[in-house]
């Protein structure tokens, strides 16, 4: 079992090595870097790229874990990379790669000129786009069915997970001062009230996620991964 999950991460990172290098060195739509050629920051435009980033990162810990920590549901004693590790996914790894997936979909169901206009098809592959959009998806899912994790504090866990969404909000907003140009086309047909509860309503979505997230974690797993550090607590305080 061990060995298959090592061979499960190694697989799943060179996965995502694979599509960050495609990202970066084999996407390239020439009107789009014409149209921001007054301040181009490339991909890092876009939250996508900041979530297949993330979770390139994310699954290196889980290698690293596999290597020097542990994957046991209820060690008493956790190592700082397991520990890492959980708190990672419970505030990044599931809830952004929900968000970014769902949002997504969801808004090329309404109308793909929003996200993904159809000029683009002969630039970017449908299977890049898959990488980036459903597979993202499919692996956090995946990990939360092979591997158990101690869930941290809400009150951390929350506050990772809107540190990561506020800095890619106010990274956005300074991509558009200086380039005069939303990295989403969406935001641009809003008008600035609409734009900040559209920006509301977001936020709270990923909050939902992040209890989905838990909940589906104590659904496959039971409790005992949530008591492990009660019991160290009690342990503590006696």
């Amino acid at each position: 079992m061990a060995i298959a999950m090592t061979l499960t991460h190694i697989a799943i990172l060179a996965l995502y090595l694979y599509t960050v290098y495609c990202t970066f060195y084999v996407l390239d739509i020439p009107f789009i870097r014409e149209r921001d050629k007054k301040w181009d920051v490339g991909q890092l435009k876009y939250l996508t790229v900041w979530n297949v980033i993330a979770q390139t990162f994310f699954f290196f810990v889980c290698l690293l874990n596999d290597i020097f920590g542990t994957n046991s549901l209820t060690s008493k004693k956790r190592p700082f990379i397991r520990r890492f590790k959980d708190f990672y996914h419970a505030a990044i790894g599931f809830p952004v790669s929900m968000f970014v997936g769902l949002t997504f979909w969801g808004l090329m169901f309404v109308d793909r000129e929003l996200v993904l206009p159809k000029a683009l098809d002969p630039y970017f592959p449908w299977w890049l786009n898959h990488l980036m959009h459903t597979l993202i998806m499919i692996t956090t899912v995946l990990e939360m069915l092979i591997a158990p994790r101690n869930y941290p504090k809400r009150s951390k866990g929350i506050g990772g997970l809107a540190g990561f969404m506020l800095t890619y909000l106010a990274w956005m907003h300074f991509v558009y001062y200086k380039s005069g140009v939303w990295a989403y086309p969406v935001i641009d047909v809003l008008s600035v009230p609409l734009r900040i509860v559209f920006y509301l309503v977001l936020l709270v979505f990923t909050l939902v996620l992040y209890f989905a997230g838990e909940g589906l974690d104590r659904l496959i797993w039971g409790s005992s991964s949530y008591s492990v550090d009660k019991s160290n607590k009690k342990r503590k305080q006696k």
